[in-house]
């Protein structure tokens, strides 16, 4: 068990570096000036083990958009099961951002990195067709995990979680436009709020 573990962490591992590389050196070339190769590089591994992870330069940018919603999907799975359903969509959600797992040092201080990699992904064209395989992708880890925890089926949970995506996605450009700069965790709660309101679970 300790070995598979272990294993599947070092793959992990090798994913997150591989879509790092491809943020950093696009952020620094452009993307047209990037090739997969130069990505493999960069992280350290084979041509081969990046295409065990990834069908291209995009696909490996929009991991870091994808891989944050199934940690929020996960996250609210782990929730207590007599929680109510928005306290704990806004835990799991306001959680994954606060833990700093993208390297962003939580959402008070993101790193440059981090937020060059954000700016990216919502302003190069070219990205977006691979961030809406990706949305649709963890949007679907979502629902389910909205479908699992209501005990409901059809629209309802599909609802939710393509407004929580949409909330989500509102408060972080607001974040990235926002002169003087404001907290991200306070748009977050005001994105979530005003969806609550107007989506409460059903009794």
């Amino acid at each position: 068990m300790d070995t598979i573990g272990l294993r599947e962490r070092k793959k992990q591992e090798t994913r997150i570096a591989l879509s790092w590389a491809a943020v950093r050196l696009v952020v620094e070339r452009g993307l047209d000036n990037v090739r997969v190769e130069d990505i493999a590089a960069e992280a350290g591994v084979s041509l081969r083990t990046f295409r065990n992870y990834f069908s291209s330069k995009a696909e490996a940018i929009a991991a870091r958009h994808v891989d944050r919603t199934l940690r929020i999907a996960e996250a609210l799975r782990a929730r207590p099961a007599d929680e109510p359903l928005w306290p704990a969509i806004r835990t799991a959600i306001e959680t994954q951002f606060a833990l700093g797992q993208e390297g962003h040092g939580g959402m008070g201080k993101p790193d440059e990195q981090w937020l060059a990699g954000i700016r990216l992904m919502v302003t190069e064209p070219a990205l977006q067709g691979e961030l809406v395989k990706a949305g649709a992708t963890a949007e679907q880890e979502m629902a389910d995990a909205i479908a699992a925890r209501t005990g409901t089926s059809g629209i309802y949970p599909k609802l939710v979680a393509a407004a929580v995506g949409a909330a989500v996605a509102v408060a972080m450009n607001e974040w990235l436009r926002a002169d003087p700069p404001m907290p991200m965790a306070d748009l977050l709660s005001d994105a979530l709020d005003q969806l609550q309101a107007g989506l409460p679970e059903p009794s």
